[in-house]
């Protein structure tokens, strides 16, 4: 048996493992990410389980048989949609997210859920213990059904109480504190969390368990990040929100069985999280009235259309050099759009600070929402109030020109269904949507005609 090298490099960004250092990482293309850590060492073959002659056949499409019964409903409308209509048995789902985000009280609420539909759950913890799973267990309601817990770090042990018990669903909290005995590196480093993932994959697969894993992310890039684990799990959910605020987003990253556009709007309360099913009337609640810089926007997100309000304020500034902030819209973006109003309508924006906010705390990035920052900003700059009443969306160019944007008569429609009775929208997609009736459509070529239309 050949000896195994001591140590290997990994990048803490894809997993790429080399066997000596190297500034950019040839995989991912990014600097300084590669970390030494101890290989593990290969076990005799002697352990290795002999494989019998035939064993293993392959199989014909027309034989595999799909069943409604595959996918197992988690009590909660808004992770159901971003999973693709339910949980898949047999799958395998990163849950990431930054720490104290709420990732170990939603899937706490979901094995509530399931337990009480008659599935067995169990829950491992490595980061709890039993005592304070049961107190955060009674802050979000009564727990009943098969649902068991297990307070456990060691992957052996774990893979034996899970092939003993067969539950239907297990979840691991989190996958940095798991460990295998084999492998010499810490818990938490890129060997440990690879191999462990690789493992909890085999039984997910071998069994047909559905297996949620907890991943942590911070911003400095913890080493064996959910980055390194995408590529080996079948579903990746982040979950997004500052920790201060109420509301929290779940966004499906990756999914081979759905749709990755969309998301889920949840909001944290004492007992837990609530999921939000109209959020368009939560983020639009507290309007201020006829206040100048604010206007609605009509954003998507995969099936889903979010009404939410877009805010600009428009001062002279103090300094030398104006100042320009965007909360929860693309910095760069706000610049490009504010160089075009300078350009294209002559506007001296240069003398003024600006600041655009997103209502709510939301983080959105659709180029939809073009028109509707550029309107708020001429509108605070201007101090005349937009129609509350009108909701308006679409992409502008650096020609000043506005483009079409995808499903607009599905925009158009959840506007009517709020009340709104104006609809600004790119020209293009007015001359192919049909007549929408009980709300006034107006459809514009350019930035010059959306101001004239809207102030």
């Amino acid at each position: 048996m050949a000896k195994a090298k001591a140590t290997a490099f990994f990048c803490k960004e894809c997993g790429y493992e080399s066997s000596k250092w190297m500034g950019q990482c040839p995989a991912c293309r990014q600097w300084n990410t590669m970390v030494e850590e101890p290989v593990s060492k290969t076990l005799p073959s002697a352990k290795a389980p002999s494989r019998v002659k035939g064993q293993v056949q392959p199989a014909l499409l027309s034989d595999i048989s799909l069943d409604e019964q595959d996918r197992m409903s988690t009590g909660f409308g808004e992770l159901d949609r971003v999973l693709g209509s339910g949980v898949v048995a047999g799958s395998l789902v990163l849950v990431g997210g930054d720490p104290g985000i709420g990732k170990s009280t939603l899937l706490l609420q979901v094995c509530r859920n399931l337990a009480a539909s008659g599935k067995g759950v169990l829950y491992i913890s490595g980061e709890e213990s039993l005592k304070q799973i049961k107190l955060r267990a009674n802050r979000i309601g009564t727990v009943s059904g098969d649902l068991r817990f297990l307070c456990e770090t060691n992957l052996g042990d774990i893979r034996e109480v899970i092939e003993e018990r067969k539950p239907d669903v297990v979840v691991i909290d989190s996958i940095q504190t798991m460990f295998m005995e084999e492998i010499t590196s810490a818990p938490g480093s890129v060997s440990q969390v690879r191999e462990c993932t690789n493992v909890l994959m085999q039984i997910a697969k071998g069994l047909g368990i559905a297996i949620f894993i907890v991943g942590h992310v911070t911003k400095e890039g913890v080493v064996a990040g959910p980055r390194v684990l995408e590529h080996m799990v079948d579903t990746v959910l982040y979950f997004e929100g500052e920790r201060t605020a109420s509301y929290r987003i779940l966004r499906g990253v990756k999914n081979r069985f759905g749709s990755t556009n969309e998301i889920g709007v949840f909001e944290m309360l004492e007992e837990g999280l609530s999921e939000v099913e109209n959020p368009s009337e939560f983020l639009l609640s507290g309007r201020p009235e006829d206040a100048s810089g604010a206007v609605v926007a009509c954003l998507m997100e995969g099936t889903r259309s979010i009404l939410l309000e877009v805010q600009a304020l428009v001062t002279e500034t103090n300094f030398g050099m104006a100042r320009r902030t965007a909360a929860g819209a693309d910095f760069n973006r706000v610049n490009l759009l504010m160089a075009v109003l300078e350009k294209r309508c002559r506007y001296d924006l240069g003398r003024f600070d600006a600041y655009v906010n997103i209502a709510g705390g939301m983080k959105m990035n659709e180029p939809a929402m073009d028109l509707a920052i550029v309107l708020a900003i001429i509108s605070s700059y201007k101090d005349k109030p937009v129609d509350p009443a009108t909701v308006i969306f679409g992409e502008v160019g650096l020609a000043g020109e506005v483009r079409a944007v995808s499903m607009a008569e599905q925009r158009v429609y959840e506007a009517k269904k709020l009340g709104f009775t104006t609809c600004v929208i790119p020209k293009l997609c007015l001359e192919k949507m049909k007549p929408v009736e009980g709300i006034r459509v107006i459809g514009v070529a350019n930035v010059r005609e959306a101001i004239g239309a809207v102030l």
